[in-house]
């Protein structure tokens, strides 16, 4: 297979994620060889489509999930890139985290004869791309995105990250009983922070837990009052979903309190641009994490920060979805390059090795079962840096199959 990479939209800007491949066309022989000569030999040529966030506000996420990509077709392919038979072209396409302009790329790659689709790190784009699949019967494997109604939205589609139920399943985990326990969800009072309170109560609530959300206007700029609310409330888990600029004032205010020093405070630990982050109390917080560089050793994981290094990268928090993805696409293109359907039945179902480890594709709603982690910062030399505390089983917090 010869494999080629396209970049439209941006220049060269290191992007992440949406891979598509075309309808395989057969290249039959050379024209310019002589009358019944035998040619060349015949090829599938198989395009792949990656439509993100090129540039937009998450550019960098994009960079990282196309570096997992690199890394995990090189992984999938020992090495060589290829897949026997097959040639391999990829262009690169940029959404700027905008879903209608990534459907207008769906719609213009479909049109060209594309049957896989992949993207985005926004999950407003993953959804109005997962339409598309449904409409036009191509596959669609979306990346980062963590909205939990991309899983089971359509036969379509299939993710190459986590979810965010994975997320509040995994904050369960700190608790040593989640029944008649009262969790706070403490958040800013926007589709973000409300997404939030509507998957710790799906989740937490439905084993018993007590949901009280105290969600903070977008505005405010003074959170003592929040803190002290949180306070009186004597909770046994304050789950905090925020982002912003915001963050930093937040978290000090729970620190003055003595919120996290009194009870269990988890939230989500995100990118290495966000460890410096959380203030000096940064030590007293429970993180759950999707995954931080040197969470895994296996030969994945060694594999894919062998090839990072080699090409002057770090492995990040979206990385691994990256590098699923391209174990995904080489997978279902392996077994049936160009039929919708034999992708589709290559996939479900399918149990796999990765950075995370053990992986499966529940062929239920194609949810991604998979590890999560348990996660503290420690100082290093004044700098706080994750510490692995406990890996979570991926079956431990497997999200409900969709629809039922």
């Amino acid at each position: 297979m010869r494999r080629t990479t396209k970049f439209a939209g941006v220049g060269i800007a290191i992007a992440a994620l949406a891979l598509t491949a075309c309808a395989p066309t057969t290249a039959g022989p050379d024209a310019s060889e002589p009358a019944g000569s035998e040619g060349a030999a015949e090829t599938v040529t198989v395009d792949v489509g990656m439509i993100t966030s090129i540039t937009g506000p998450l550019a960098a996420y994009g960079a990282t999930y196309q570096q997992g990509f690199e890394a995990g077709l090189d992984y999938a392919t020992d090495g060589t890139g290829e897949i026997e038979g097959i040639e391999l072209n990829i262009e690169w396409l940029d959404d700027q985290g905008n879903p209608d302009t990534a459907v207008n790329l769906a719609k213009d790659v479909i049109g060209q004869g594309y049957q896989i689709i992949g993207g985005s790190a926004a999950s407003g784009v993953s959804l109005a791309v997962a339409e598309q699949a449904a409409q036009n019967n191509v596959l669609f494997l979306s990346g980062p995105a963590a909205a939990d109604a991309i899983t089971g939205i359509n036969e379509q589609t299939f993710r190459s990250g986590r979810q965010t139920l994975q997320d509040v399943a995994t904050a369960a985990t700190f608790l040593d009983s989640v029944e008649g326990s009262n969790i706070v969800v403490f958040g800013q009072d926007n589709a973000f922070g409300q997404g939030n309170v509507a998957s710790v109560e799906a989740v937490l609530g439905a084993e018993g837990a007590t949901v009280t959300p105290i969600l903070v206007p977008e505005d405010a700029t003074e959170f003592t009052p929040f803190a002290q609310q949180i306070a009186a409330e004597s909770p046994d888990m304050v789950f905090v979903a925020w982002a912003g600029a915001t963050t930093g004032a937040m978290w000090e205010a729970l620190a003055q309190q003595q919120v996290l020093e009194s009870t269990t405070v988890v939230t989500g630990l995100a990118d290495r641009a966000s460890y410096q982050a959380y203030g000096p109390g940064s030590g007293d917080i429970q993180f759950l994490n999707h995954y931080f560089p040197g969470a895994t050793d296996n030969e994945a994981a060694q594999a894919m920060d062998a090839y990072l290094e080699e090409n002057g990268y770090e492995a990040d928090l979206f990385t691994p979805d990256g590098f699923v993805g391209a174990q995904m696409l080489v997978h279902a293109i392996t077994e049936a390059a160009g039929d919708v359907d034999g992708m589709i039945a290559a996939l479900e179902g399918w149990t796999f090795e990765s950075v995370k480890g053990e992986l499966t594709i529940r062929a239920e709603d194609h949810a991604l079962i998979q590890p999560m982690f348990q996660v503290s910062l420690v100082d290093q030399d004044g700098e706080w840096v994750p510490e692995l505390v406990e890996i979570a089983d991926a079956e431990a917090v497997a999200p409900p199959i969709a629809g039922e």
